[in-house]
């Protein structure tokens, strides 16, 4: 019984994955090809932890004021990063908390030794 229970578990979850739909599959793969740039990257990095704005991102990183604003402008329209107007200065934070907890599950991640661990056959 507990076979047959786990083994329509993992049916049922393989199957909600393949079903999903390419409305949803194609935006996740932009967002994986944006965040695929490493100047886009260190970016949304710069912007996790606090609101800044396009100078001081470009000064961080050692980049043009220029380039920050173009990557920025792509990164918005992902909904990667969100803008907010303070006087005439713009600054720009992570989207949200899904936003920055995915780059900071992949930073604990990258952060791992890398070990030739094997799956768990349970």
């Amino acid at each position: 019984m507990a076979s047959s229970l786990a083994s329509a578990t993992s049916t049922t979850s393989f199957a909600s994955f393949d079903d999903r739909s390419v409305d949803t599959i194609v935006p996740l793969a932009d967002l994986f090809r944006l965040l695929g740039d490493p100047t886009r990257l260190r970016i949304v990095l710069a912007c996790l932890d606090e609101r800044r704005a396009v100078g001081a991102i470009a000064q961080a990183l050692g980049l043009s004021p220029s380039l920050v604003s173009h990557h920025l402008r792509l990164l918005r329209a992902a909904r990667i990063v969100r803008a907010e107007r303070q006087g005439k200065q713009v600054f720009y934070l992570a989207a949200d908390r899904h936003i920055s907890a995915m780059l900071a599950g992949m930073l604990e991640h990258v952060a791992e030794p890398a070990g030739d661990e094997s799956l768990d056959a349970s």
